[in-house]
């Protein structure tokens, strides 16, 4: 089974999911770090060179990919943050994985990442708006919430591996 962490920027995917998946002896994989190595652009790179339609395609096209390859057997899979507003995402992840959204508040989101904005090309001015437009896709898209405030990752990782698996 696919397992997907979905949720805005700073909730804690990547390291939450690379936890996960250290735990259960399973492949890790980070829907932005393959995207990278397909095109061979960062993503800041794909943003300002072709621009965000564009990049949500190959967001698209690769999410299936992996959905497909790793159909039968078990891995992690950390979603990029706008991956929901992809359309026909959030029936993928519904239908084809364990989507867990790892929420937290406006404000444990911008402290987590508050001096890592660089390499994130919409961590702007339109944050909290952008969130609030996400969340109804986040609630569609996801089979468990976990609330992640004042938690650490490893207490994160471990609900993800004692509650929900």
């Amino acid at each position: 089974m696919l397992i997907t962490l979905t949720g805005y920027m700073g909730c804690g995917k990547s390291t939450v999911g690379s936890l996960v998946a250290d735990a259960l002896g399973c492949p890790f994989l980070d829907l932005d770090v393959l995207i990278e190595k397909k095109t061979g652009k960062t993503i800041p790179q794909i943003f300002e060179t072709d621009g965000e339609a564009a990049f949500r395609l190959m967001e698209k096209k690769i999410l299936e990919e992996t959905v497909k390859k790793y159909a039968e057997s078990t891995a992690i899979l950390a979603l990029g943050g706008g991956t929901i507003t992809v359309p026909g995402a959030v029936g993928l992840l519904q239908d084809k994985t364990l989507c867990i959204w790892l929420r937290a508040t406006l404000e444990t989101l911008q402290s987590r990442i508050e001096g890592q904005t660089e390499g994130r090309p919409l961590a702007d001015e339109s944050f909290a708006e952008r969130l609030e437009q996400r969340i109804p896709l986040y609630e569609q898209a996801a089979h468990i919430i976990l609330d992640t405030d004042g938690c650490s990752p490893e207490e994160i990782a471990d609900e993800i591996i004692i509650s929900c698996l």
